[in-house]
């Protein structure tokens, strides 16, 4: 048989072989596939095997059975067991009795096995509990360890966010208050916005999580280390979130994460949108509703970030509100998965080689909701460990709300 003959009858037997199989038992299997190794003579057998996937030895089986076959007919067609009584491989749980209870003993050492376990502080991979067991008298494969894991209801499983930690008392009365007071701004036609600070980013070369379509093997190529390219530095992008419009404003920092910065992408959006949007959509504005986390540039503990929200009331005129959220929820800032989670989405996978590209791609960003966002690069210095004096201190026009003071407040623009 040539070559080419060989691979004809090879993609032959493997198209009848998946067309056939499903209505095949083993027994018919076992037949069919010595009948066809018969068929082709010499070197069928091997030629049957690379087609089939089966034992060479599973095929020589067949040829005897039709041998026999051929002496007694009546055999061939008399009902007959697929399987002999008590043949095919033993499970491995009957072989030895006690391999379920000993992996997992491996796997939940703490609650099923001994507290001293030695995979108790290790990764416990396939291969790791194979060894273990081995080690134990078992005679198992990693493949093996697999499936008995399965059948012990275990699958492979991350972490999960779910135990927040001890929770303020009055966290859910705190959530009620902030969703009351930003009804009411949007009643009376009054700003709210939710404002944060995204995640630094290195500006350059540098691998950003995510992937996007590109041809196929041709990855787009950044460096190997994250180290700071001290020209490039680092993007500080602090947002703004309009809840009403569902519009945005990202000031891309250069410095320092601080509250003058904070405050100044405040005043720098309200001023920018008021002239492009505002005066039309609030023409009645004097307050603006405030939503920030507890911590950060924009720290309800924070005198700087009071002092420049006074500086802020001043500018505008406005009455600034700040509600802050209770200590561990800033997840829930609407800021966080109405805008950053969308820009995030929008530069996955693309380097961010320059402040312009960071600006392009964040000016880009869109939702099926109509989100619209705007954003520029604020070069300014912000230095750290500034002070504000209890006399500076005074001359903030803070009004303590009623229900926790520390956390809402209001500043009052200085006439």
């Amino acid at each position: 048989m040539t070559s080419l003959e060989a691979a004809a009858a090879l993609q032959n037997i493997q198209g009848k072989y998946k067309a056939l199989r499903p209505a095949m038992n083993e027994r018919v299997r076992r037949l069919w596939v010595a009948a066809e190794a018969r068929a082709l003579g010499r070197g069928g057998i091997n030629l049957v095997h690379q087609a089939t996937g089966l034992a060479q030895n599973t095929i020589r089986a067949g040829i005897q059975e039709l041998e026999h076959a051929q002496a007694n007919p009546d055999d061939l067609l008399a009902p007959a067991r697929v399987r002999r009584a008590g043949a095919g491989r033993k499970k491995l749980t009957q072989i030895a009795p006690t391999l379920l209870a000993d992996l997992e003993s491996l796997v939940e050492p703490t609650t099923r096995g001994h507290p001293e376990s030695p995979l108790r502080w290790t990764c416990k991979s396939l291969r790791q509990l194979a060894t273990a067991l081995q080690e134990q008298g078992h005679r198992l494969s990693a493949q093996s360890v697999s499936d008995l894991l399965r059948q012990l209801g275990y699958s492979l499983q991350a972490n999960r966010k779910i135990q927040e930690g001890i929770g303020h008392p009055d966290r859910d009365a705190q959530f009620s208050y902030i969703n009351e007071r930003t009804r009411a701004f949007q009643e009376r036609a009054q700003p709210v916005i939710s404002v944060d600070t995204k995640k630094k980013e290195l500006v350059g070369n540098y691998k950003n999580g995510g992937r996007e379509w590109r041809p196929q093997g041709e990855p787009e190529a950044v460096r190997v280390h994250d180290f700071v390219d001290e020209q490039l530095g680092k993007a500080i992008p602090y947002g703004v979130y309009d809840l009403t419009q569902n519009a945005g404003w990202v000031s891309v920092g250069v410095d320092h994460d601080t509250a003058p910065f904070a405050v100044a992408t405040i005043l720098r959006w309200w001023e920018h949108w008021w002239e492009q949007m505002g005066k039309p959509l609030y023409p009645q504005a004097s307050e603006l509703q405030i939503m920030a986390d507890g911590g950060g540039s924009n720290s309800s503990r924070s005198r700087l970030w009071k002092a420049a929200l006074q500086r802020l009331a001043d500018a505008t005129g406005l009455r600034v509100s700040v509600c802050h959220f209770p200590p561990g929820t800033s997840k829930w800032n609407k800021i966080e998965h109405r805008m950053f989670s969308f820009i995030s989405l929008n530069w996955r996978g693309r380097p961010l080689v320059s402040h312009e590209v960071i600006l392009s791609l964040i000016g880009s960003t869109r939702t099926r909701t109509g989100l619209s966002l705007q954003g520029a690069l604020d070069p300014n210095p912000y230095p750290t460990r500034l002070k504000v004096s209890d006399a500076e201190l005074s001359q903030v026009q803070l009004e303590r709300h009623d229900f926790h003071g520390e956390w809402n407040y209001t500043i009052a623009p200085r006439k």
